[in-house]
């Protein structure tokens, strides 16, 4: 493991403008995990990891350093406490971290079964917890329109907790082409003339439209829906967060499956 104590380091600045900007992650094809759990969900599926970086305080926890063990095949390095802090992607630094590259773009191909199309999700957290939630609930194909924050950031990463790592991911995606010979359900949630969410038979292929935070859908892919869904709020609230919105939905219908 070689130790590195300068941020003028070439690796260390590549770190932190990993850590810090979409352009140079798409410029180098790679991005960063951060903490144990997606480094070990990451070494698990097979990713290929390009690097691990620990800190100091980091490597003498027993878990990480356990983790470490299992990695001599990889590239390390070491960083004191505050270095690694500089490059971090959060707040609270966990003490490992990893250069993944950034997997090639999928085929694109017929969407025959379920799938979520977000339009304009910008926000790192959101857009996580949903691919989070389709993971879960078994919807493995996540589309992904120009606006939407990019899906592999370290951000959004985090917050996804490994689902990336089993789901089909499209980004920049023409919503109207790939949905143009859809033939199941296009459901965009709205609160006007729409139907009840639990109204609604959800056994059969559905696509999801779920809008951004601020704005929901733009006007052209809420165009593209042939049912507007609504969920019941009796408490009297506006709107649900998008990423709340999404798991109410995803697991209705689940739970309509397995009925």
């Amino acid at each position: 493991m070689k130790a590195l104590s300068s941020r003028d380091n070439p690796t260390v600045k590549h770190l932190h403008a990993l850590a810090t900007t979409a352009r140079e992650r798409r410029k180098h094809g790679q991005t960063l995990l951060d903490g144990a759990h997606l480094v070990q969900v990451a070494l698990e599926r097979g990713a290929p990891l390009a690097l691990l970086v620990l800190s100091e305080s980091g490597l003498a926890q027993p878990e990480l350093a356990a983790l470490v063990a299992r990695c001599a095949h990889i590239e390390q390095i070491l960083l004191p406490d505050a270095l690694f802090a500089h490059v971090s992607p959060v707040d609270s630094p966990s003490g490992i971290l990893a250069v993944l590259p950034l997997p090639a773009a999928p085929a694109e191909g017929p969407l025959g079964q379920t799938c979520v199309l977000l339009d304009g999700v910008q926000d790192p957290g959101n857009l996580g917890t949903i691919l989070r939630t389709a993971a879960a609930v078994g919807v493995d194909e996540v589309l992904l329109t120009p606006g939407c924050a990019q899906a592999w950031s370290p951000r959004v990463l985090r917050a996804g907790m490994g689902a990336h790592f089993g789901l089909t991911i499209h980004e920049g995606v023409d919503a109207a082409q790939r949905l143009a010979d859809f033939s199941g359900l296009i459901l965009a949630a709205d609160l006007r003339d729409a139907v009840d969410l639990y109204d609604l038979d959800l056994r059969g292929p559905v696509v999801w439209l779920m809008g951004s935070e601020g704005q929901g859908l733009s006007a052209p892919v809420a165009a593209l829906a042939n049912r507007k869904v609504m969920i019941p709020m009796p408490g009297g609230m506006e709107s649900l967060n998008v990423g709340v919105a999404a798991a109410v939905c995803l697991f209705e219908q689940l739970r309509q499956r397995r009925g």
